[in-house]
């Protein structure tokens, strides 16, 4: 199947979950997942109507955008495209000007850096806090311990402004196991909101395999990759660069 009919195919499952879940599909948001694949795949999406893609390392991106200008000219400028990776803080910087969103902050470091080379310019970054709710080593994120007081930490930043909660649960053949973890972060969700005075709109939850579980919790934004693109087929100019 061609990458626009495996984007048909895949909105097609997230309204089917939305209308189990008894909510409306436009409130469910499907973030293209573009990372290792190339600018063709990433610009034959762009022309199926996808507008939302997830990359998760910043010069990787930022080469593949300078492609994706031969290819769809100006028509780069409507790709909404967040960082979903975790951010060094060195990185923080280009980032903030690559990027529309960074989906994976879990320290005040890096929202802070973030908010420097925004407030610089005027501008307001969205991001999301990413929680970090298994014991996985190789799994990112604030413990829901210490989400409130990075919370308030941020609330003083006017260069940044947090829209929500984002976490990637241990993977597992049967998505039925993801769910505890997915209720897990909109319960710290509505506590947060409560507990901190802020709203936190945003529930960035569920992959290719496990998104209709995502959406019956609450999320608000899945990630697929696979489902969409296949295979990978673009090999980043520098491999070693992590976000």
């Amino acid at each position: 199947m061609s990458i626009a009919e495996n984007l048909e195919r895949v909105r097609a499952e997230i309204a089917a979950a939305c209308a189990k879940a008894g909510r409306q599909p436009e409130d469910v948001k499907l973030l293209a997942v573009s990372k290792t694949w190339g600018p063709p795949a990433v610009a034959e999406a762009f022309r199926a109507g996808q507008r939302l893609f997830g990359e998760n390392r910043v010069q990787e991106w930022e080469h593949k955008r300078a492609d994706l200008h031969s290819i769809l000219g100006e028509g780069v400028g409507e790709m909404d495209v967040h960082l979903i990776g975790n951010l060094q803080s060195n990185k923080t910087s280009k980032a903030a000007w690559l990027f529309s969103a960074v989906d994976a902050v879990d320290s005040a470091k890096v929202a802070r850096r973030l908010h420097d080379v925004c407030d610089q310019v005027g501008k307001v970054l969205p991001i999301l806090i990413e929680v970090k709710l298994s014991e996985e080593e190789t799994k990112q994120g604030v413990t829901a311990y210490a989400l409130p007081g990075l919370l308030n930490s941020i609330l003083e930043m006017d260069g940044v402004e947090v829209r929500g909660l984002m976490t990637v649960p241990p993977y597992a053949d049967d998505p039925e196991d993801a769910r505890p973890y997915f209720r897990r972060l909109r319960e710290l969700r509505d506590s947060a909101e409560a507990e901190v005075g802020i709203k936190l709109p945003e529930l960035s939850m569920g992959m290719s395999h496990d998104f209709a579980v995502a959406i019956e919790e609450g999320s608000t934004c899945v990630r697929v990759g696979s489902a969409i693109f296949g295979v990978r087929t673009y090999a980043p100019k520098d491999e070693e660069d992590e976000a």
